[in-house]
């Protein structure tokens, strides 16, 4: 469903280079980790993958079609989930999701019941009446969550999606990332939570100084590292200098 097929991308002139020469393919049905220190070029990646940012070299495709060439289909299909909440504030939320409905073509019927299921589970059926600019940081969170969780795309990019949520919320959105992906659908997800990476993912790829350092299920993980402890060691010492 997501092809990175050899993409890179440098900033400043190509003095820094912030994805060198990535490969990735990640199938239907998978919840794909994306793992890297801070800088090593996930939210690049990722915002390639959306089509907010074009890669220097290299082609992205998205259930087969070209992310460049064919944008506004492959947006059709993808949800984002940015690593930092930062929405039209001087909307109130439930117009906020009805602009998203609009746009992802989002039928009357469905948009009721999936905003009413998804305010209510994540407990925003009070706020959403107010202006997004009276939300907190994990409010914010909670209703880009609710408008990607209502669309029900093919693809699901989510950029550190738990920063902020409240125990509750983050197992809700673990369960609806298991049930999406189970339903057929791709996930490609970044993460600085060793331990719901370890728990959640089905593969997982890590990522240091641009380059890919390694990818596979934790099993094979395990084999390509000295320390096979957890996933923490493994990242550790796959990315130590």
């Amino acid at each position: 469903m997501i092809e990175i097929d050899h993409v890179s991308k440098s900033y400043n002139k190509g003095a820094v280079r912030a994805v060198d020469d990535l490969t990735l393919t990640v199938p239907p049905g998978e919840i794909f980790g994306f793992l890297g220190p801070n800088g090593a070029g996930k939210t690049t990646t990722i915002k390639m993958i959306v089509g907010i940012l074009k890669p220097d070299a290299g082609t992205i495709r998205i259930a087969g079609l070209d992310n460049g060439a064919e944008a506004l289909r492959c947006k059709a299909m993808t949800a984002y989930v940015p690593d930092e909440p930062e929405i039209y504030e001087r909307l109130k939320g439930i117009e906020y999701l009805n602009f998203m409905g609009d746009v992802y073509g989002v039928s009357g019927g469905e948009r009721r019941n999936r905003i009413e299921h998804w305010l209510q589970a994540f407990e925003l059926s009070r706020a959403v009446a107010d202006p997004i600019q009276t939300y907190s940081h994990g409010m914010r969170q909670k209703i880009i969550l609710t408008a990607a969780l209502m669309v029900k795309p093919k693809v699901f990019v989510l950029d550190e999606p738990m920063v902020g949520l409240d125990p509750r919320s983050s197992h809700l959105l673990k369960e609806a990332m298991r049930e999406h992906c189970d339903g057929g659908g791709t996930l490609f997800f970044s993460t600085h939570i060793m331990e719901v990476a370890e728990r959640l993912c089905d593969r997982i790829a890590i990522i240091h100084k641009g380059r890919l350092a390694a990818c596979g299920t934790m099993a094979e993980l395990r084999d390509q590292a000295k320390d096979k402890a957890s996933l923490e060691n493994i990242f550790l010492e796959l990315t130590e200098t």
